[in-house]
């Protein structure tokens, strides 16, 4: 072989050889290059996901506390409302215990709560006292029952009292007492009976 096709050997062997390193060393590159595009693709993936996690837990909250406040505006409200009904309802009542103190049934009851108390009492001296709305209707209820009776310094509205001190009893059939107590344990009920 001549000095020049060796040059030209030589010359295409390192040519080759040169062009196989270049070409492993693209590769490795390229390859190191994908490795990191793979690791940041995962890592913002991951990133996204925890991000995308947070924000819908973020919402979650938020929605039930948005939630919560409209219940607890509506109950405040209902509330509200029932307090009003309640009112307007015992205000009704009012009137017509008013209208039913007019009636001749309204004395009957009074009579029959003095009776009451006077056999309750027994031997024990008893105090029946009337609303002073009542006091013009003392001198038949005591024609009526044989019973002294008191006119009462507070307001009542109506009905009768009675006071056995000998046994610390009070017998209270006052229509305040029974509208307060009414008042007290009145409450709506649902539609499925719970309150």
């Amino acid at each position: 072989m001549t000095l020049e096709e060796k040059i030209a050997h030589l010359q295409t062997t390192s040519m080759e050889q040169a062009r196989a390193e270049g070409n492993a060393i693209i590769d490795s590159h390229r390859e190191a290059l994908e490795k990191v595009f793979e690791d940041h693709k995962a890592e913002a993936l991951r990133q996204a996901e925890t991000r995308i996690k947070a924000e819908t837990t973020n919402a979650k909250l938020m929605l039930n506390q948005a939630a919560a406040k409209s219940q607890l505006e509506i109950k405040r409200r209902q509330g509200k409302i029932q307090q009003e009904l309640k009112d307007k309802i015992f205000d009704e009542t009012r009137s017509l215990v008013d209208d039913y103190m007019k009636t001749e049934d309204y004395t009957d009851f009074l009579i029959k709560c003095i009776k009451q108390a006077g056999h309750y009492a027994g031997t024990d001296p008893v105090v029946i006292y009337l609303n002073p709305s009542d006091e013009s209707k003392r001198p038949d209820l005591e024609d009526a029952t044989g019973v002294h009776l008191t006119i009462s310094a507070e307001d009542f509205i109506g009905g009768t009292r009675a006071v056995i001190r000998a046994r610390n009893i009070l017998i209270d059939n006052s229509f305040k007492t029974q509208l307060q107590n009414e008042y007290d344990k009145f409450m709506f009920l649902g539609g499925d009976g719970i309150a």
